[in-house]
């Protein structure tokens, strides 16, 4: 497909999965674009890494993109999607078609049900509800055979609602295959819902370590849980050991989304929200009363090792404690 027949993707915003999603459609020839106006240097250094263009105002956003991604942390989701309905609002006859909005955040089916009915006029808008299943798209490989193209990892995005992507008369066919979108049911929620159980076992596992490993060093038993852990269930120490370390520059994201997780699991099966609400309290511990609230992605000092994580925590920890008495 030729590059001048393709669509403008709009991201809001540039964060770590932002990033490499830009990345990833940048490299098919893909125009980027986003507004970076008022975040943080790390938003802007990271736009201005994967070059794409910034424009100035939301305004600009919706009247040059094709398609929106959004793809922020849970507790911005709604705010995300109403600055855009905003826009369509306030400024009708901005856009000669319709605007695809997808959302692509860890949010709960209902959440996902509320954010998508603020496009409500297919003329308007099309809403997509999506989630995101694994890491941020990178380049595995540089071209071996002269083409010119590359092997690039791709995470899975399933979408749900009335209306497919690749169904669009804008590269639709194309950006699904792009970005690895496989539709999976016609309702709105069912692919939130999906991401929902699946982050539960993965984050809320991160969780359930973290306090163990931070519990078992105050106890000074944490060699020995280790030296059990890899005799009797080595996966176990395998997850701790990987996934924990790469949690303190989420905490502050996954917080909402353990509390997303807690209400879908009671909305939808009848579950009590306890568990998920602790696994999230782990994670605001870890993101507001210790130094690993601090750490950002490609920045790290601590938590670089399980070790340290359980380390850092209980400094928190015990310095919270010691206020309180």
């Amino acid at each position: 497909m030729a590059s001048s027949t393709l669509a403008t993707v709009g991201v809001l915003s540039i964060g770590e999965m932002g990033l490499g999603v830009a990345k990833l459609l940048i490299a098919h020839n893909y125009r980027v674009v986003t507004n970076i106006t008022g975040r943080s240097k790390y938003t802007q250094e990271r736009a201005e890494e994967g070059k794409i263009e910034t424009l100035s105002t939301d305004e600009d956003v919706v009247r040059e993109a094709d398609y929106i991604l959004s793809i922020v942390p849970p507790r911005d989701a709604l705010a995300t999607a109403q600055r855009v309905a905003d826009v369509l609002q306030f400024h009708k006859g901005i856009r000669s078609t319709p605007l695809y909005y997808l959302d692509l955040n860890a949010v709960s089916p209902r959440s996902a049900r509320t954010i998508l009915n603020l496009f409500r006029d297919p003329n308007v808008a099309i809403p997509v509800d999506g989630g995101i299943f694994g890491g941020p798209p990178s380049l595995k490989d540089a071209p071996t055979d002269g083409s010119g193209n590359s092997s690039w990892y791709k995470p899975k995005i399933p979408t749900s609602g009335p209306y497919k992507v690749a169904e669009s008369p804008k590269s639709g066919q194309h950006l699904a295959e792009t970005l690895n979108i496989r539709h999976i049911s016609d309702d709105i929620g069912q692919a939130s819902g999906l991401k929902m159980c699946f982050a539960s076992t993965m984050k809320g596992f991160s969780g359930i370590l973290t306090q163990s490993f931070t519990t078992a060093q105050q106890l000074g038993v944490l060699d020995e849980l280790k030296t059990l852990l890899g005799e009797i269930s080595p996966a176990t120490l395998h997850a701790a050991e990987n996934s924990v370390p790469r949690v303190p520059p989420k905490a502050y994201r996954w917080v909402a989304e353990m509390e997303e997780i807690a209400a879908t699991f009671s909305e939808e099966a009848g579950f009590e929200k306890d568990l998920f609400l602790g696994v999230a309290g782990v994670y605001k511990t870890m993101s507001n009363d210790t130094v690993l609230g601090q750490e950002k992605t490609g920045y790290r000092k601590r938590g670089r090792t399980v070790e340290d994580v359980a380390s850092a925590m209980n400094e928190g920890l015990q310095a919270k404690k010691k206020k309180s008495e």
